[in-house]
């Protein structure tokens, strides 16, 4: 029973996505229906966790819009989700970096991973 259920989720994964982290900066396109007509929309911020596994595997992405910090969850697999970009890959030393949430402006940059 255990094995028809991965058979049927492994048919929806998507393996064409990159490799990424808490604290890597992504830009994320995203296909929006509104009526009729279909889109895609970019969301660009700064992947504050990575959590699940499998089809049940989410990230999260924070942005500062308007001075507003706005997060948008979104599935690995998701089939709205066209490609996802990886801008910068940051220095963090957490899997979950929810203290972001609490800094502003300068304070709440994340250094770049040097290669």
């Amino acid at each position: 029973m255990e094995d028809l259920v991965k058979l049927i989720q492994a048919e929806y994964y998507q393996n064409d996505i990159p490799e990424f982290k808490a604290g890597d900066t992504l830009n994320v396109y995203v296909k929006i229906k509104e009526g009729e007509k279909e889109r895609v929309q970019q969301y660009k911020g700064t992947c504050i966790q990575r959590r699940g596994e499998g089809a049940t595997e989410t990230f999260t992405v924070r942005k500062i819009s308007s001075g507003i910090g706005v997060e948008r969850i979104f599935p690995v697999h998701s089939p709205s989700l066209e490609k996802i970009e990886v801008l910068r890959k940051g220095k963090v030393r957490r899997a979950r970096i929810f203290f972001l949430r609490d800094k502003i402006g300068k304070k709440a940059r994340i250094k770049e991973l040097k290669k």
